[in-house]
């Protein structure tokens, strides 16, 4: 195989790589912002460049060659490399304006963080910020954002991670769905009530009986990956949520069901790419969260 070097082009490997990832031409168009036409011919021309057949195109997937596989790996360090040149270049910025990307869950980004971006406002008022609310994990050496607020810490020593303050969850249902039922007097009767929220609810079942609380799927007939959805729902008595306690006590008509369930910790970091913890506009929004969220 030979690939003259005046024939590379990076928008070609670009997009076999994040093709290869997402797994189909219209979610790798989507990830880039191109049409899935342009996407294609883009493919082909490095298929052509290479001389070998990339993928697979059958009616219902897009499947790696054997050779995709095999140059998959180095395309991935190719893309490394780019993310770490763009992340030096955007480290020397000093300027207290430009783009700033936060990722947070969405609960967090709807509830916690707007009083934080006023005090963000006032200090740093030419900065644009945009949020992404979303409970899936933001890669931040992709720079798909340039902070995170996560409520684990990271494993990527590349990231840089500080751990704010922790809060605790806890069993909340609206007193209108209490008076309905009634009130359980032991953890047990929990098990005959309804429950809403949790992602994949069998996921958490094991977190349940760890609190003594046996549950099954039966008992989660509304699911939802949205946890402000899951407020919305237990508010309008759908049925028992766990939800953070500085969220659960805000709405008067929300309670506690029983004090003998042991409350869930939850951890909260602050993280940004090492490389980006020394831009000055990253470091002013890294600060500001920090201050206000910890």
């Amino acid at each position: 195989m030979e690939w003259k070097r005046s024939a590379f082009d990076w928008n070609q490997a670009r997009a076999f790589l994040v093709t290869a990832e997402e797994g189909s031409l219209s979610a790798a168009a989507r990830a880039l912002g191109l049409t899935q036409p342009t996407l294609s011919r883009q493919v082909a021309g490095l298929e052509e460049a290479l001389g070998v057949v990339l993928f697979e195109r059958t009616s219902r997937a897009l499947l790696l060659t054997q050779s995709g596989v095999e140059l998959l790996a180095h395309f991935r360090m190719m893309g490394d490399a780019a993310s770490s040149i763009s992340l030096a270049a955007t480290g020397q910025s000093e300027a207290v304006t430009g783009h700033v990307l936060i990722s947070a869950t969405n609960l967090m980004a709807t509830y916690f963080l707007p009083p934080v971006l006023k005090n963000l406002r006032t200090t740093a008022p030419d900065l644009q910020i945009e949020i992404i609310a979303s409970n899936e994990l933001s890669d931040l050496r992709r720079r798909e954002a340039d902070i995170a607020i996560r409520h684990s810490r990271p494993k990527d020593e590349t990231l840089f991670a500080k751990r704010l303050r922790d809060t605790r969850a806890h069993l909340f249902a609206s007193k209108e769905y209490l008076d309905e039922v009634g009130r359980p007097k032991s953890l047990a009767d929990l098990e005959t009530l309804t429950f809403v929220g949790f992602d994949q609810p069998e996921q958490r079942l094991g977190l349940m009986a760890s609190r003594d609380v046996n549950l099954t799927t039966a008992n989660f007939n509304f699911s939802t990956s949205s946890a402000t959805l899951t407020l919305e729902l237990v508010r309008q008595g759908f049925g028992i949520g766990i939800l953070p306690i500085e969220i659960g006590t805000a709405y008067p008509e929300l309670e506690n069901p029983t004090s003998a369930f042991e409350p869930i910790s939850i951890e909260t970091w602050l993280v940004a790419h090492r490389e980006l913890k020394t831009n000055l506009r990253i470091r002013v929004v890294f600060d500001v969260l920090a201050e206000g969220i910890g």
